[in-house]
């Protein structure tokens, strides 16, 4: 899909996290391109970046250059039981309240309770054990 982003961002292979539009975005004629296009709280990655420039306010440098972006595959843990490449998941995200040095990929940013995803690659167990006791697998999802 196609986008824009701050010059000084455009770069291939960036991920960003998209937050959502500004204030200022809401009466930009570029808005359904820059915008619209994306989902609030979803991680893309660029995958090319073109020549083309507009100006922007809200940017740094106050130019934007259109690019073209996919969602990015998120780094997960996920129940072991399931943990097959090619396989359809529904995310479910542990019933844990614990701080751990995994806490961020059993709730990764970018993903939302009930999305159904595709394991694209079976990392295998993660370097730590869940001190909850947890049989995981470390994943990229689609």
């Amino acid at each position: 899909m196609i986008t824009l982003i701050g010059k000084n961002l455009a770069e291939k292979g960036l991920k960003f996290m998209h937050y959502g539009a500004s204030a200022e975005c809401e009466a930009c004629r570029f808005k359904s391109t820059c915008i619209d296009s994306l989902e609030a709280g979803r991680v893309y990655v660029i995958t090319d970046v073109k020549d083309t420039e507009q100006p922007c306010p809200i940017h740094e440098c106050e130019k934007v250059k259109v690019v073209e972006v996919e969602r990015a595959d998120i780094e997960a843990l996920v129940d072991s039981k399931k943990a097959f490449e090619g396989s359809i998941i529904t995310v479910e995200f542990p019933n844990c309240d614990k701080e751990c040095t995994m806490r961020d990929l059993c709730f990764p940013e970018g993903l939302y309770e009930g999305d159904k995803c595709k394991i694209v690659k079976n990392i295998g167990k993660p370097v730590n054990e869940c001190i909850k006791g947890l049989n995981l697998s470390l994943v990229f999802l689609e």
